[in-house]
């Protein structure tokens, strides 16, 4: 089956990637197609931000201290029902108490994730519950991405992830590497036509995320990004790129 083409498994596979569910060689594989293919590592990076974001929604919640009362208790028992088995041949005994032990601990184990949830779920507040309303309410009025691009340097390490959204007619960029250009010098962003010069999209600031006007034309017959590294503010389009270009990558139209 190609992957690539198949759009549907291809999110649910990165999905599964970024939650930490795909494991074994098929995680392997999975991390061999993004290291080789641009579309898959997009595809990858944008599920990651999307898990990432859902962490921030629900605070977390320290176990009561009935928790540990609980335990410390359940421990005791097994020490004492393992004290009254000295009568056991050795072997016998030794195996009685692995066994016991194991029992005690996975019975600690199920009561501690128990209690724990049920006392998450007692202090979520009506403001917890109201904030994830907000948040579902906001991803599902976000319009759908139409156009994704992963920049890399010339090791093929992804630096910048980029997205565009027609509706919104808005770029947005976020750092995915370790590079910081410094004070005086700024990243700008260009549009590599088939044919002709570099088109500027835009000068980037110092955030994590910046987002640049844009319209579908400006990028919709475009199949390669790249950024240089220019003088504060930036150059003028008609002169293309003066500094070091940086990163480069295709970008890549998503079926909606």
């Amino acid at each position: 089956m190609n992957l690539i083409q198949n759009t549907e498994l291809l999110d649910r596979l990165a999905a599964a990637h970024a939650l930490g569910t795909l494991r074994g060689g098929a995680r392997r594989r999975f991390e061999q197609l993004a290291r080789e293919n641009a579309q898959v590592r997009a595809t990858a990076l944008l599920w990651q931000e999307r898990w990432s974001a859902l962490s921030e929604v629900q605070a977390p919640v320290q176990p009561d201290a009935a928790v540990w009362t609980r335990i410390d208790n359940l421990l005791q028992a097994e020490k004492a029902r393992a004290a009254r088995t000295l009568a056991v041949p050795e072997r016998r005994l030794s195996w009685w108490r692995n066994a016991a032990w194991a029992g005690a601990f996975a019975t600690v184990a199920a009561v501690a994730v128990g209690l724990w949830s049920l006392q998450g779920l007692r202090q979520t507040t009506a403001q917890q519950l109201a904030q994830l309303q907000s948040q579902l309410q906001i991803a599902q009025a976000t319009p759908q991405i139409q156009y994704v691009a992963v920049l890399a340097d010339g090791k093929q390490d992804p630096s910048m992830l980029v997205t565009f959204d027609a509706r919104q007619n808005r770029l947005v960029l976020q750092r995915v590497g370790g590079f910081r250009e410094d004070a005086d010098r700024s990243l700008q962003l260009w549009a590599l036509p088939p044919q002709g010069a570099p088109r500027s999209l835009g000068v980037l600031g110092q955030g994590r995320i910046e987002q640049l006007p844009a319209r579908e034309a400006q990028v919709q017959a475009v199949p390669t990004l790249a950024i240089s590294l220019e003088p504060k503010g930036g150059v003028p389009s008609e002169t293309g790129p003066t500094g070091p270009v940086l990163f480069t990558g295709a970008l890549i139209r998503k079926d909606l």
